[in-house]
């Protein structure tokens, strides 16, 4: 291929397009190996879940770059897909650290080992809540709680934001009230799960939590700043249009969504690490070698 003679428009495409496939390339390779030694349905299907952020949120950049002089209302509904699925993977990392430790919340099953530990809770929540608790069935499942409103009110937000951006009824103060809730109700969901991670964090370690609880922090962190970053460089004007059918909102989108497209082929290559498959392909590769032995 000729690429002197593709415009710039075309490189770029092209380029995220590649990005976009590799992305996909290394989680479908992590997701085929987990299938392979699915032993552990209930951690694994969490697990599924989770890697397949990277890719979605490269996927739905890219058709943000296909359609570039897209409306308002379409792009709001692009982020929705990426912010609502980043509600239910923080959800579904919660359940993977309870599968990790044995705790069944529906069934009321909590190791006795981890019953009555300390949770420290810090400002503001020391407001709504005790300094100290002590861990039990009841606090276990708050904590579940935190994490999943997020999960309900995401998409309910994203449906009225949409709602009102199409019937032309959307102020600026209806739009910072949205990002005041859902700036809460992320931090409250986030806040449960780092309280978690310090209340188990010796038995959790084995299991990387930290490692894997990044390659998801990561995601929303990148998109969240350099998102800021770019509405910053385009108020001071570092950020120009120079066609007269483009203005800089679609610019700032553009480049925000090939950031995305690179970034998320990262991650999924930090993802081959966190979340590996070796804690569930030891038994089968014991079987494996005792057969050929035995052969």
């Amino acid at each position: 291929m000729d690429f002197s003679s593709l415009s710039r428009a075309q490189i770029t495409l092209l380029g995220s397009a590649s990005c976009v496939m590799l992305s996909m390339h290394f989680t479908v390779q992590l997701l085929s190996q987990h299938l392979f030694y699915w032993k552990n349905p209930k951690e694994q299907k969490a697990i599924v879940i989770i890697i397949l952020m990277a890719p979605l949120y490269a996927i739905v950049s890219f058709v943000g770059l296909l359609d570039i002089r897209g409306s308002k209302a379409f792009f709001m509904f692009l982020e929705s897909i990426k912010e609502c699925y980043e509600a239910l993977v923080i959800a579904k990392f919660m359940a993977l650290m309870y599968s990790y430790l044995n705790i069944s919340i529906s069934k009321n099953i909590v190791p006795d080992g981890i019953k009555g530990r300390e949770i420290h809770h810090s400002f503001p929540m020391t407001l709504f809540q005790p300094h100290t608790v002590r861990l039990d069935h009841h606090n276990l499942k708050l904590l579940k709680h935190w994490t999943w409103q997020f999960v309900i009110i995401r998409p309910i937000c994203s449906i009225l934001m949409i709602t009102f951006q199409l019937l032309g009824i959307y102020p600026s103060w209806l739009s910072w009230t949205f990002t005041i809730i859902l700036n809460i109700s992320v931090s409250l969901a986030l806040y449960a799960l780092v309280v978690f991670y310090h209340v188990f964090a010796k038995e959790l370690a084995p299991h990387k939590p930290l490692a894997k609880f990044m390659c998801i922090k990561g995601i929303v962190f990148f998109c969240f700043w350099q998102g800021i970053v770019l509405e910053i460089l385009a108020a001071i004007g570092i950020i120009r249009s120079h066609h007269f059918w483009l203005d800089v909102e679609h610019i700032e989108e553009a480049i925000q969504n090939v950031l995305v497209c690179l970034e998320m082929v990262v991650f999924s290559v930090i993802q081959q690490y966190a979340y590996h498959v070796s804690p569930y392909s030891g038994d089968v590769e014991a079987k494996m070698k005792l057969n050929k032995k035995n052969e």
